[in-house]
């Protein structure tokens, strides 16, 4: 069997499909992030002209002048809300900055929620109003499609279909608006220099909008690299080492990378818009017993969602 299982699902079959349809999909979902880490999903919920009307707003925000931009980026928050410059995050392992700039969207909840304190409040974005709408919807939208596809892989898992539920309902999710900004001398980069290096993504799963995910490659299990291309709207959907911790390597959180365009198209902007799927902060990682037996014994200490957050945020240079 290849090692490159990227299968194309249409979760309207998991969501609204027979028995054996839902069967099929949580199966076939489970096998492919057990081998590759990697899946493309259809009917997920956002419309071709919600997903223009979002880049449209994406460009937008990063031509804004590098002065407003940085008005809107706050230290304190590593990241986390609001802008991060050119030359912040660099990929564990890494001594050279990705060449990006990113605008980050997390949770919304109540003035009375336990939750509060947790999380900073977004920032708004006073030169366009729609940026702000429009980025929420999104957020709201991918929350709702991660959620059912969570569904179908604790089904794999032979857990509860509920099981995540509770964990992610009002979790610590991010929207990141990502510019990979044009470079127009490329013999003045170090040798190392790309858009975005060979890392793993340290959230429960991570949903990618397919119209930006030409570049986007994954590492096989025989160390080499396989491009992971989308059809049209679709979106991709990789594991993260959080889902990988607690499945003690059952699914795959998988190497991937973003690489530099040919010379000639490296003076042109990318832009890219992933949704990183956390659970609450107080999610216990300790490994599934079910995932644990004399072959597998278990690889990974104890440790909680927003602990294991906390430390990968300072691995990657966003926390100090």
């Amino acid at each position: 069997m290849s090692t490159v299982n990227i299968p194309r699902l249409d979760l309207d079959t998991y969501i609204n499909g027979t028995a054996e349809q839902r069967k099929q999909f949580s199966d076939a979902i489970g096998q492919a992030f057990n081998e590759t880490g990697f899946v493309t999903i259809t009917n997920h919920g956002l419309s071709k002209q919600l997903i223009d009307k979002l880049y449209e707003q994406v460009k937008e925000l990063f031509a804004l002048p590098e002065a407003t931009k940085q008005q809107y980026e706050i230290a304190e928050l590593a990241g986390q809300r609001g802008y991060t410059g050119k030359n912040k995050e660099t990929a564990k392992g890494f001594k050279v900055p990705d060449l990006k700039e990113f605008w980050q969207i997390g949770q919304t909840v109540a003035e009375d929620s336990p939750l509060k304190a947790d999380y900073p409040d977004n920032i708004v974005v006073s030169e366009l109003p729609e940026f702000n709408t429009t980025t929420r919807e999104v957020y709201q939208k991918l929350e709702q499609a991660g959620a059912h596809l969570l569904r179908a892989i604790a089904v794999y898992l032979n857990l509860p279909e509920n099981y995540f539920d509770n964990k992610i309902e009002e979790g610590n999710s991010i929207l990141r608006t990502l510019h990979y900004f044009p470079i127009l001398d490329p013999d003045a980069l170090p040798d190392d220099a790309v858009r975005a290096g060979a890392h793993e993504d340290i959230n429960l799963i991570t949903l990618l909008i397919g119209a930006s995910a030409d570049g986007l490659e994954l590492l096989t299990r025989e160390n080499k690299w396989f491009p992971v291309r989308a059809h049209g709207e679709d979106l991709v959907v990789n594991v993260g080492d959080m889902l990988q911790r607690l499945t003690n390597n059952k699914l795959k959180s998988t190497t991937h990378r973003v690489v530099n365009p040919p010379r000639e198209q490296m003076k042109n902007s990318r832009f890219s818009v992933p949704f990183f799927m956390h659970p609450k902060p107080d999610m216990d990682l300790t490994c599934l017993e079910s995932c644990i037996d004399a072959a597998h014994p278990k690889a990974y200490t104890d440790i909680t969602a927003g602990e294991y957050l906390d430390e990968r945020l300072r691995e990657i240079g966003l926390k100090k």
